[in-house]
């Protein structure tokens, strides 16, 4: 359990103790670590080795990570921590489901996560009529790409599988219009995922999207779109935006998802204008969320839907009620709700 910082320190906690009200067999066991901004603030370190190297060990197969506080100006020695850990997991998929609403939404989002320009190769140099000039390198690879692509088709066949519905679509997001090689590559490698896989005879459609007008479908009618696959930078943006149409960023979970790990993690942000307020009152829904999205994909589909089966319920009564979190127009805190999902567990 990694809250990294901010209200992660409160919702992840809450996840843990939802996860506990399960009684699982075998029981799971809990591990704190610690990461993030506040740590590199007292030690000069944002992710220490001791938790990375645990996570890497063996010993542990799925995490649950809270938030993290990243600086928006240089800050010399500083490296996301969640980045990070993506890349040394390999968890090279973001998957982010996001439902309900007054729209009926029913999207999920499948982020590449170890590519873009989140590899982090940036410069600085000078030029005598513009002088100091930025650059930073966008990488996009066949490998990467295949793998998301993939991901993005299994995860709608399994799911129309599971709910018996028809198949729909996966739309790829790209802007290849403007940057040809790069998202030109990422655009026919997951074309050429779909051709070769089969996906057409196991009634799966494709289609795609420049990313700037994918933004305008997505407030005008997000009731039209199923899976959308994603570059890394593009997806991280979009998701954000899609949590706008069921609410709140505090109900929309992810899972990032690798070959031999999987780590939950709630799409907001560690929250600090709220983080110290007592009694606390961030929305745990995200992170409990992620924790049943986490046990779907280890396997525990069962226990994953009771909770979502409580989410529901809970968010139905509060919401009636008017005791969920502030961001949902409620009065209600972090232990009112959680409390709520365990009772009903």
């Amino acid at each position: 359990m990694i809250p990294g910082d901010g209200i992660g320190h409160v919702v992840i906690p809450s996840a843990q103790r939802v996860i506990e009200a399960l009684s699982l067999t075998p029981k799971p066991s809990f591990v704190p670590l610690v990461c993030g901004f506040e740590h590199f603030q007292k030690t000069g370190i944002s992710l220490p080795d001791e938790t990375k190297q645990f996570l890497k060990s063996g010993e542990v197969n799925c995490a649950m990570f809270g938030a993290v506080s990243s600086p928006i100006v240089k800050t010399q020695g500083y490296e996301s921590p969640i980045v990070r850990l993506r890349k040394e997991l390999d968890l090279f998929a973001n998957v982010r489901p996001v439902r309900g609403g007054d729209r009926n939404v029913d999207m999920t989002i499948v982020r590449e996560n170890t590519e873009c320009l989140y590899v982090r190769r940036e410069h600085m140099t000078e030029d005598p009529h513009l002088g100091s000039v930025a650059i930073a390198e966008r990488q996009i690879s066949t490998f990467a790409t295949k793998r998301i692509g993939q991901m993005a088709f299994e995860i709608l066949y399994a799911d129309s599988k599971s709910n018996g519905k028809k198949p729909q679509r996966v739309t790829i997001v790209h802007k290849s219009n403007v940057l040809r090689v790069t998202d030109g590559l990422f655009r026919e490698t997951v074309r050429a995922v779909y051709e070769e896989g089969g996906w057409k005879e196991k009634g799966i459609e494709i289609d795609e999207q420049i990313v700037d007008s994918l933004v305008y479908r997505l407030f005008r009618e997000p009731e039209t779109l199923g899976v959308l696959v994603c570059p890394n930078l593009y997806g991280d943006i979009v998701s954000d935006g899609a949590a706008a149409l069921v609410g709140s960023l505090g109900l929309v979970p992810s899972v990032n998802v690798g070959e031999n790990f999987i780590m939950g993690e709630p799409v907001h942000g560690s929250a600090p204008d709220i983080a110290s307020k007592t009694p606390a009152i961030a929305n745990p829904i995200a992170s409990i969320r992620s924790a049943a999205l986490m046990l779907n994909y280890l396997g525990l589909s069962e226990p994953s839907a009771r909770i979502t089966k409580a989410v529901d319920e809970v968010l139905g009564i509060g919401g009636r009620e008017g005791w969920l979190t502030p961001d949902l127009g409620g009065k209600g805190t972090t232990q009112k709700v959680e409390e709520e999902v365990i009772k009903r567990l």
